[in-house]
């Protein structure tokens, strides 16, 4: 396999824009080459095949989403609150939609991983681990409500971003900042 990691990640990039535009069937090592502007045959020289490049894609949405640690400082520096949840929570929409690329080739590789164990296992994987480290930091922050708080509001969220990006005629944008005031007022206690 090809080492060049600069290539690796432009390759990567390439196949999460090709799985949001096209979905998981258009998902091929020639339209990756393509997207990403390089000779054909290129992908198929750092990814043992499609299976390895579905997951790789994964690990590298994941990577994406993930902010960077100084802007999650300064998004903590207020007391924690209600408030507080309810403007981190606003935060993770506009970073997802940021995102919406990484976000609709992240739902595509759900489903994908209905049919392919291996990538299902991998998800799965990464996925608990976000959840116990957002539970973990969530508690550590003191942060109101507890592991069960975080879960429902990672369930809320997940359901109001699969809605906003796949139908979003549904809620307006001037609703997503009401609603996720709702979503965090009937899940979060009050101090």
């Amino acid at each position: 396999m090809a080492r060049n990691p600069e290539r690796r990640t432009a390759l990567l990039d390439a196949a999460i824009d090709v799985l949001a535009r096209d979905g998981a069937r258009g998902l091929t090592f020639r339209a990756v080459d393509a997207q990403a502007g390089v000779p054909a045959g290129t992908s198929s020289n750092y990814f043992a095949n499609r299976d390895d490049l579905l997951t790789q894609a994964g690990t590298r949405i994941h990577a994406r989403m993930v902010p960077a640690p100084e802007k999650v400082d300064a998004a903590m520096r207020p007391e924690p609150s209600r408030e507080l949840v309810t403007e981190l929570m606003k935060w993770l929409v506009r970073r997802i939609a940021a995102e919406r690329t990484g976000y609709l080739a992240m739902l595509e590789l759900r489903l994908e991983a209905t049919r392919r164990p291996a990538l299902q296992a991998e998800l799965t994987r990464a996925v608990r681990a976000d959840l116990d480290e957002n539970v973990r930091f969530h508690l550590a922050a003191g942060l109101p409500g507890d592991a069960d708080t975080v879960l429902a509001l990672y369930l809320a969220m997940t359901g109001l971003l699969l809605e906003h990006f796949t139908l979003p005629g549904v809620l307006s944008e001037e609703d997503l900042d009401r609603v996720v005031e709702m979503v965090v007022n009937r899940i979060v206690p009050a101090r």
